[in-house]
């Protein structure tokens, strides 16, 4: 095998170089050069970040609508209250912007964490809000809010 050393490259005019970048910027903040010999190329250590897990659609749902219920205020009996308050159903209506997958699956899953959490009876999650406690309301939505990030959706 036979292997060539040299590359035949011209070496860099270091000058040539500096005058092109000064035609480009003819203002650059001046950097101090270090002597070629002290130069050396930093060495870091390869790691590989920490993966980042986004927030999933149910998850971002059921958060934004129990921060909608801390903010504005968590009501019985009525879908929205003339103060500004809503039931759970509000609240992720509120949250979602509209009818769509989220707002479904959030909704789900909410609902069957109150038939977890306070029996099998409750077919809608009006029903289950109205007749439960706001202690009892936002345990529910917490343990929600928690599935949904460990499922990952």
């Amino acid at each position: 095998m036979n292997t060539r050393t040299q590359n035949g490259f011209t070496p860099v005019d270091q000058d040539l170089y500096a005058k092109a970048f000064q035609l480009l910027d003819p203002d650059p903040t001046p950097e101090p050069a270090a002597p070629a010999a002290l130069a050396a190329p930093a060495r870091f250590p390869l790691t590989t970040a920490p993966a980042v897990r986004l927030t999933g659609p149910v998850e971002k749902t059921l958060t934004d609508a129990l921060a909608f219920l801390d903010t504005h205020g968590w009501a019985r009996y009525s879908l929205v209250h003339p103060e500004g308050a809503r039931c759970s159903i509000g609240a992720l209506r509120a949250a979602a912007g509209s009818r769509n997958a989220a707002y479904r699956d959030a909704g789900n899953l909410l609902l069957d964490e109150a038939r977890r959490q306070h029996g099998k009876k409750w077919e809608t999650i009006p029903s289950w809000n109205d007749s439960h406690s706001g202690a009892q309301v936002r345990s529910v939505w917490e343990a929600a809010i928690r599935r949904a990030h460990r499922m990952n959706i």
